[in-house]
């Protein structure tokens, strides 16, 4: 999901070719997802360089993913995970396959998005045999679905009183540890829609982390360049004006309800935390030699994560207090 009134539709385009390279780096070995090749129509073999873009992305996120879920499984209550413009995204399904979903997983996205999602899902057995046998067909059709582990809401991030209304009544509980993830949502919403989003959260969700994930670094040749090239596919970074560093990044966070703050660049990122095993294995995966144009791209994408702690359960959380792990298969 993406915001943006105007240019809403082709933004959610954005969604259907993030597929097609994900599922081009499962293909080659770089990530394991057995559920993600029911998202992708046609599929087709992206660049070494998009390959170990996505890759360098996922496994980012999916590093602090996993500190989360190691958090929640030595919880007694409840815990949950609400991803903000999910899109297509499978990492539920294979969280649940693999017996280490939280307690809720909430996903929420525009209603067209929604409505494909859902009627995939319901065509696909692989995918609603996860979701088990009470899959009702109305929530399919109105491209909502309600389980007792996964939720899927057709909501605009924009309307934080719907925003609310929907969780509220699909059982999510502010006051459980929660994982929030906004993966290329944020930069494409006006500077005050995003602010007020991230506020909203600060101030209802007492013990959580919210990763956000998206583009820095627009004052330079490259950024103007990467502005303008989505510009003319008619998805305009209206937000990235505003969050330009990763300083920025901290402080909408720390101005918004969010008592701590951390941002890193992807470059940083894959050379720091990064299982080194496993980047010996991708490397290996293709042929390589755009280095110059890979670390340029990587030092123009982020991770930035705010975190409340009211129950003192994250303490350890975040590339600062990063642990050697083995990573989760791609994509988480």
């Amino acid at each position: 999901m993406r915001t943006g009134r105007g240019s809403d539709q082709t933004v959610q385009g954005t969604n259907d070719d993030a597929q097609i390279s994900k599922l081009s780096c499962v293909k080659l070995g770089y990530c394991r997802d057995d559920y993600l090749q029911h998202f992708v129509r046609k599929s087709s073999r992206r660049s070494p360089l998009i390959n170990r873009g996505y890759y360098s992305r996922q496994a980012a996120l999916g590093r602090l993913l996993k500190q989360f879920l190691e958090i929640s499984h030595n919880q007694l209550g409840p815990t949950q995970i609400l991803s903000l413009g999910a899109g297509f995204d499978t990492t539920w399904f294979r969280l649940q396959a693999e017996g280490v979903s939280p307690t809720h997983y909430f996903e929420v996205d525009f209603p067209e998005v929604t409505k494909r999602k859902a009627a995939i899902i319901a065509n696909r057995e692989p995918l609603h045999r996860l979701l088990g046998p009470n899959l009702a067909a109305q929530g399919i059709r109105d491209g909502q679905i309600q389980t007792e582990g996964y939720t899927l809401l057709p909501v605009d991030l924009r309307d934080l009183g719907e925003l609310q209304s929907c969780l509220q009544s699909a059982g999510f509980q502010p006051n459980a540890p929660t994982f929030v993830l906004a993966e290329c949502v944020l930069v494409y919403m006006e500077p005050h829609e995003s602010a007020a989003l991230v506020n909203h959260l600060g101030q209802h969700l007492p013990s959580a982390v919210c990763v956000v994930y998206e583009q820095i670094h627009p004052e330079d040749a490259f950024g103007q360049q990467m502005m303008r090239n989505l510009e003319s596919r008619g998805c305009p970074l209206k937000g990235l004006p505003a969050t330009p560093t990763l300083e920025a990044h901290r402080q909408r966070f720390l101005t918004n309800g969010w008592e701590k703050a951390h941002a890193l660049d992807l470059d940083t990122i894959y050379k720091r935390h990064i299982d080194p095993q496993d980047k010996h294995r991708i490397e290996r995966l293709e042929i390589f030699d755009e280095f110059e144009e890979w670390h340029m791209i990587q030092e123009h994408y982020c991770v930035s994560y705010g975190i409340n702690d009211a129950m003192g359960v994250f303490g350890q959380f975040g590339f600062a207090q990063d642990r050697q792990q083995q990573p989760l298969p791609c994509g988480e």
